[in-house]
């Protein structure tokens, strides 16, 4: 292999890595560690991004810490907030054009970092899910209930998106696939769906992975992140399907009128 390819191939392995916090300080340095280990392992140029929503936790002084060793950056947003608008953010300010998003509190395994990336590196696929619905994939310890609510979650996301996993927000993509996203709206917790709908995503790859809960901190999931869920996959259907909600609306107003003329 002659030093061009050597370059270009060195070029094409790079990464930035995405990740949104709030209140996640304890989770950065073991997060950040994990990750580093992983792709230099694999061989992968990577940076990571905290994009934090002003969580004044001493998170900026974790990452000053890291950042002696390893290349990580915080960005701190004041006055706004939101999972996928810090998503955004991130991509916008990335260095290289293979972006990877994961959660700060180590749900998402950092040892899969490069197994989801090598998906888009490669140009097998244009989205790179990791997946805990395909085979090879797993949640720890979730109680039943908690797997029901996932699955009835999951549901109508899969009719937007052709993934066992629609909802995961452990992904990768192109800079050139985010770039092509139409009418973007970034809200709730969901933006690897908004994404894949967006971007007109076809090849899709989805890789196994054993979801765990959060190492330290609580829970961000609240019923105003649901409600935001579910006004989101209301868009996605009328921007994926516009002629059948237009439809389905007509119906249910000339069924309402029909009552009321009743």
């Amino acid at each position: 292999m002659g030093y061009d390819t050597l370059v270009m191939a060195s070029a094409q392995r790079q990464l930035s890595i995405i990740v949104p916090t709030y209140k996640e300080a304890p989770n950065l340095r073991p997060l950040c560690e994990q990750v580093f280990a992983a792709t230099a392992a694999a061989g992968i140029a990577a940076e990571v991004i905290i994009v934090d929503d002003d969580s004044n936790d001493g998170s900026e002084e974790v990452v000053r810490e890291l950042a002696a060793d390893h290349e990580v950056r915080i960005i701190v947003r004041k006055g706004e907030r939101g999972l996928s608008s810090a998503v955004v953010r991130g991509f916008e300010d990335a260095r290289y054009d293979v972006l990877l998003v994961m959660d700060a509190d180590l749900s998402h395994p950092p040892e899969s970092v490069p197994v989801v990336a090598e998906k888009v590196f490669s140009g097998e696929a244009d989205f790179a899910v990791g997946s805990r619905y395909v085979g090879g994939g797993e949640m720890v310890n979730w109680p039943l209930l908690r797997r029901i609510n996932s699955w009835a979650a999951t549901m109508p996301a899969r009719v937007l998106a052709p993934v066992r996993d629609p909802m995961a927000g452990f992904f990768c993509l192109r800079r050139e696939t985010w770039k092509r996203a139409e009418k973007l709206n970034p809200i709730g917790y969901k933006i690897g769906l908004e994404l894949m709908v967006k971007c007109r995503c076809r090849r899709i790859a989805e890789v196994p992975i054993v979801f765990k809960d959060r190492l330290c901190g609580e829970s961000k999931l609240t019923v105003r992140q649901q409600l935001l869920y579910l006004w989101q996959v209301g868009g996605l259907y009328w921007f994926r399907f516009p002629l059948a909600v237009a439809g389905v609306a007509v119906l249910v107003v000339v069924f309402l009128i029909w009552l009321l003329a009743g």
